[in-house]
């Protein structure tokens, strides 16, 4: 007669995320910056002849194992622990789309920039492997911060019945939050607080995409082409685009300035109840359920 498995773990694991709370959201996300960090730490032990210390884009070798593996694997683990908690399906399933017209502003300043960033790029200084890598390491990080941020901590939040501003507000500030850690990569701490301000704009964009669409793969589509355009057109990782003059250079600049004002004006737009419904009009049936099953 066959045994039955025992898993416990993963059923104790899976009550405790079952019982979400806002303490339960700021967990899942600490937790998975500090076993990023832990990752890196592991792979630079292991890899770290492989990284160029002076321009960890030199090299494909050095962008792979720098960049990109650390991310995939965050990703995986991510993907993994939202299996094990049960919540894989309620993430990515497609939901009712909900919101109004004025909502599509964010998504689209994002996409300007962009597109911006990739009319300002000189592609001839790229290598094909550097170009493949990079775009690979768009949608790893995409992936994976998309899924802790607009996937498991929007989850928690909505499902501990919290009203959609706060949902929103307090799942771009963790999305912010997030990028402090450039700290510890020797970044100015003056050039963090500005990354803190426009990831924490970006983030409230791609909440209200994730709701416009009804599903958590727009907004990981949109980060995906983000942050790789962005990296072409400044030639390094989480610079500021400032070698560039012309028409498209002003464009993206003012495109992520008006996204930043745009987020902090949506934060008094958008409204909700504690059950997810929003009660903004010209949404069919007088309201439904934000992201609704």
């Amino acid at each position: 007669m066959v045994q039955p498995v025992d898993d416990g773990p993963a059923r104790s694991l899976r009550g405790f995320f079952d019982r979400p709370t806002l303490g339960k959201a700021v967990l899942v996300i600490v937790g998975y910056l500090a076993y990023y960090l832990l990752v890196g730490l592991a792979l630079g032990a292991v890899f770290g002849d492989e990284v160029d210390k002076d321009d960890v884009l030199a090299t494909g070798a050095s962008i792979f194992f720098a960049l990109v593996l650390p991310v995939a694997i965050g990703a995986v683990t991510l993907l993994g622990f939202t299996a094990a908690i049960g919540r894989l399906r309620s993430v990515f399933d497609r939901r009712t789309a909900v919101g109004r017209p004025w909502m599509w502003i964010g998504p689209a300043l994002v996409l300007v920039a962009a597109v911006s960033h990739a009319a300002t790029t000189d592609w001839s200084r790229w290598r094909p492997e550097q170009l493949l890598l990079i775009a690979l390491l768009g949608v790893c990080v995409g992936l994976a911060e998309e899924l802790a941020t607009r996937g498991l901590a929007v989850r928690l939040l909505h499902d501990a019945g919290h009203s959609e501003r706060f949902v929103m507000v307090v799942s771009s500030l963790l999305f912010a939050l997030m990028h402090v850690t450039n700290v510890l990569s020797g970044m100015k701490v003056s050039t963090v607080l500005v990354t803190v301000v426009y990831t924490f704009g970006f983030g409230v964009c791609m909440y209200l995409v994730m709701r416009l669409t009804g599903t958590i793969w727009s907004a990981i589509a949109l980060h995906a082409v983000t942050d790789p355009t962005t990296i072409f057109a400044s030639g390094g990782v989480d610079e500021a685009v400032t070698q560039h003059t012309g028409g498209w250079s002003v464009l993206a600049s003012t495109a992520t300035v008006l996204m930043v004002v745009f987020a902090c004006v949506a934060v008094f737009l958008v409204r909700g109840d504690r059950r997810g419904r929003t009660d903004s009009p010209g949404v069919s049936g007088g309201g439904g359920a934000a992201f609704r099953r």
